[in-house]
């Protein structure tokens, strides 16, 4: 399967980049093709600009030359990974920018056709999604404010994906106090769950 591993951290010395270099190596030695968009690495700029958005539904084409080679790597894959940690309930803003950048019109969807319609999906190539991610809260407390990352991904942007698209998620709670045998236990869980794929 040809996968499409994002990563959003700010440290390559942190638990978060442990998780996404076990996850690249797995999913390689399973034979996959994997490209890899680790987005501080790459400076990825997440602000969305005033000129983008003038020309979001107006020139979206003029939007998408300037996030080309990223768009290109989402056309391309028929899975989607995504590795970071849960920043404040929710995606650190370089990844959200990246969504408000490169998931643009014409390419992951296109905008309604009349109002109190949804937007018209185009990612049916899209088969897998899998999320692996850390919060410093713990489980029950995320369940209580409803879960607004897994939202945002099971509700949100996986009607854009296939029809049966394979969804996997994959949580360490109570990041802030997981001692390193915690820790060494969720990175062999996240293998074998990527071994399932």
């Amino acid at each position: 399967m040809r996968l499409l591993v994002v990563f959003a951290h700010p440290s390559t010395e942190s638990f978060g980049y442990a998780l996404f270099t076990r996850t690249v190596n797995t999913l390689e030695s399973l034979g996959h093709e994997v490209q890899a968009l680790d987005l501080y690495r790459l400076g990825f700029d997440p602000v969305l600009s005033t000129e983008e958005w003038h020309s979001y539904l107006t020139d979206t084409d003029r939007n998408i030359e300037q996030v080309q080679d990223h768009v290109d790597k989402l056309l391309w894959a028929e899975g989607l990974v995504f590795v970071f940690p849960t920043f404040f309930f929710g995606l650190p803003a370089v990844l959200k920018g990246w969504f408000e950048r490169v998931w643009l019109p014409g390419v992951t969807f296109e905008t309604a056709v009349s109002r109190n319609r949804r937007t018209v999906p185009k990612m049916k190539h899209i088969r897998l999604i899998t999320v692996i991610t850390t919060s410093g809260s713990p489980r029950w407390w995320i369940w209580m404010i409803r879960d607004p990352v897994r939202s945002f991904f099971k509700r949100g942007i996986r009607p854009l994906f296939a029809r049966r698209c394979r969804y996997i998620w994959c949580q360490l709670y109570n990041m802030n106090h997981v001692d390193r045998d915690e820790g060494s236990d969720f990175l062999n869980r996240v293998e074998q769950r990527l071994r399932t794929i």
